[in-house]
This record gives structure tokens, C-alpha cells and sequence, in this order.
């Protein structure tokens, strides 16, 4: 599969907004597009996996058709709103992939245009399709037109990476939208490349943060923040003042209660960010708010909340987490994800770690 590959030739002047990895989290968006403002002068690349994994995949398609429709908005196709297209448009993937992954599940935007339609025999994929296909053409057409790749001047956006920034029409289109680890392969470019797809918390061994991760001496930015896979994600919004410009920030949405800290406290000078991949422990000593643990990896231990816990095949694991001590002045807003008889797990700046001091009447997030 060669990926399609479309120009991006803004006017001058024109504000740009990337966010990435909504996952159908529609009120995230929302909620980000009212914080910085987005109106018609700007321009929005979504730059994949809008859909699944969420519970509003298909209310966010119509929803970003509808803004399609009024805005400057450019949609980039990552790995989830491929696995759509690829089930609308043909049968190889349905033993393969969709055999085992629409059972396990039914909030996959399938399965919801399958209960909206009345299509109760979702089981049977090839009528499935072909009801999918005459109900929603809709649907089917606006994944059909996604660039796997949309090439400016100066910027390149895909969802996972590219290998190189020539011959792109020769790659593999579905390496470009799921490309694990696109920061670990040591790539330069001479144009910035903007992706998403895997969390920057990942990359971050010591300190839990989903704030984008901007590398001028390579020209790499990432940007998913983690919304929806993980309980302190975040959709982050990479702002450029208009084409051609590198003087970037960011904000984010995380839909999370916001109080104000009213006592100051000191980062902790050592710490570690249990993440997905790296996250199986033994247990030394079961409690009931949390359980002292060893993270093998490391050979480090520290205390869990033991509802972030999980037995696997190979063992326990735990949901992503950590030790880390949050620096905090009085008088900063943090957003707070877990409250417990320890303190509170907080939010600044895309930055996640441990709270124990006084906090303010909650407060209005905008």
C-alpha cells in the first residue's frame, strides 16, 4: 500500500493548529478548539487516529465533517482510522485483525454505526460491509480522502513517521501511520516532521509528561498526548504562527478537575515513570489503598495504588505510574487526576507526579 501523499500550501499569515490522537474523545476537542480560539483564519490538521479506542468515534467524524464544512481543516490518516477504512473497503483484514478485535470491542465506531443502523448481525462481516458502505457513504468517502502524508515548504505532518523525506511516494504507506518509536531511530531531517501516534510519555524515562516533544536539531516534533489511553492524557494542540515559522508552543485540554495549590513543595530528586511496555513488577507487600512493589526493570521499589494492578500472562503489571514529586509553587494551578490518603496525583504544564500539600476551592478549567 503506497501512501497518499497531498500538498499543503498555505496562504501567509494564517494561523496553524496540529492536534493529534483525539481517539473519539469529541468533547476533548471541544474543549481544545474553544482554548485557543480556533477561528476561521486559522488552519487545523488533525493528524490521525481521530477515531476508535473512544466512546464518540462516530459523533467526532460527523462532527469534524461538520467543521470540514466552515474551516480550514486538513485530516492526516493514522493506524485506527486505517483499520476503518481498511474493513469498508475490502475482506483481507476480517480473519486476520477483525475477528478477534470487533468482539473485544464494541465502542470501535463498526460497531457503533452497526447499533445506530439497526445492523444487529454484525458478526457476518461481508453483509456488515455492505450495509456499512450503503448507510454511511458518507463516512467511507471521508476516509477514503486522508492523506497518509500532507507535504508543505517547510513542514511535513504524518500520524506515525517516515524513514526519509525522499521518494516518499515509494514508502509503505502503512509504516507511515504506525510507526512505533519513530524518536528512538536517531532520524534528521531538513524540514520539520510532525507526528503523533506514540505517546510522549513513552520516551520519558524518569519523569512522567504528555507536553510535546519539539527536537530543532533533528526537525522532529510529537505531539499525542495520551488522550483517552491514559487516565492523565491529554490532547495537545502544536501552535505555529503561520507557515514556515519555528516559533512554536503548545496548550492542551485534559478535561480534569483544577484547583489551586496552597502550599509550595520541592521535585523529587530521583524518580521513575512506569509506562506501558516496561510496566511488570512483583509484589513484595499487598495493601488496600497500595501495594509495595519492585518494577523489574529497573529493580526499583516504590508504592502503587493497587487498583492500578493487573495480573497478565507473564506476571502482575501496573497501569502507568510513579514516585515522582511534583514541583509546585503556592499559587499554581494544578489539574488533579487521583486523590488519595497520600496526597494527590497532579497535573502541570503536561507534567504528572505527586502532590501533598493544601489545595484551593475547585476552579473552572478554559
Amino acid at each position: 500500500m503506497k501512501p497518499l501523499i497531498k500538498p499543503f500550501r498555505p496562504e501567509p499569515g494564517r494561523r496553524i493548529a496540529v492536534i493529534s490522537d483525539i481517539h473519539g474523545n469529541l468533547p476533548f476537542l471541544e474543549g481544545l478548539l474553544g482554548k485557543i480560539g480556533f477561528c476561521t483564519n486559522d488552519i487545523l490538521i488533525l493528524l490521525g487516529d481521530l477515531l476508535e479506542k473512544g466512546a464518540q468515534s462516530l459523533e467526532l467524524a460527523r462532527y469534524v465533517m461538520d467543521l470540514q464544512k466552515k474551516y480550514t481543516v486538513h485530516c492526516v490518516c493514522g493506524n485506527c482510522d486505517g483499520y476503518v477504512l481498511r474493513f469498508l473497503e475490502s475482506g483481507a483484514w476480517d480473519q486476520r485483525f477483525f475477528s478477534w478485535f470487533l468482539p473485544q470491542h464494541p465502542e470501535s465506531i463498526l460497531r457503533q454505526m452497526a447499533r445506530e443502523g439497526g445492523f444487529e448481525q454484525w458478526e457476518d462481516f461481508s453483509r456488515l460491509r455492505a450495509d456499512l458502505r450503503r448507510t454511511y457513504p458518507e463516512v467511507w468517502a471521508w476516509l477514503r480522502e486522508m492523506p497518509t502524508i500532507l507535504e508543505g515548504e517547510h513542514f511535513v505532518f504524518v500520524h506515525g513517521g517516515v524513514p526519509s523525506l525522499t521518494h516518499m511516494e515509494d514508502l509503505d504507506g502503512w509504516k507511515c501511520m504506525k510507526n512505533d518509536d519513530f524518536l528512538g531511530q536517531g532520524l534528521r531531517f531538513d524540514k520539520w516532521v510532525v507526528v503523533g501516534h506514540w505517546p510522549t510519555t513513552l520516551y520519558r524515562e524518569k519523569i512522567p509528561s504528555s507536553a510535546p516533544i519539539i527536537l530543532p536539531d533533528r526537525k522532529i516534533i510529537s505531539i499525542d498526548g495520551a488522550c483517552v489511553l491514559k487516565l492523565d492524557g491529554q490532547l495537545n494542540a502544536l501552535l505555529i504562527p503561520e507557515d514556515g515559522s519555528q516559533d512554536f508552543s503548545w496548550t492542551c485540554w485534559d478535561g480534569l478537575p483544577q484547583y489551586t495549590a496552597l502550599d509550595s513543595q520541592p521535585a523529587s530528586p530521583d524518580s521513575i515513570n512506569i509506562r506501558w511496555g516496561r510496566s511488570r513488577v512483583e509484589i513484595l507487600e499487598r495493601g488496600g489503598e497500595f501495594t509495595r512493589c519492585r518494577h523489574l526493570e529497573s529493580g526499583r521499589e516504590l508504592d502503587i495504588l493497587t487498583r492500578f494492578l493487573r495480573q497478565g500472562k507473564d506476571g502482575p503489571w501496573c497501569e502507568d505510574c510513579t514516585d515522582y514529586c511534583l514541583p509546585v509553587s503556592a499559587g499554581e494551578v494544578l489539574s488533579i487526576s487521583e486523590v488519595t490518603s497520600r496526597g494527590v496525583l497532579a497535573k502541570k504544564n503536561g507534567v504528572t507526579g505527586w502532590y501533598s500539600g493544601r489545595l484551593g476551592p475547585e476552579i473552572t478549567q478554559r
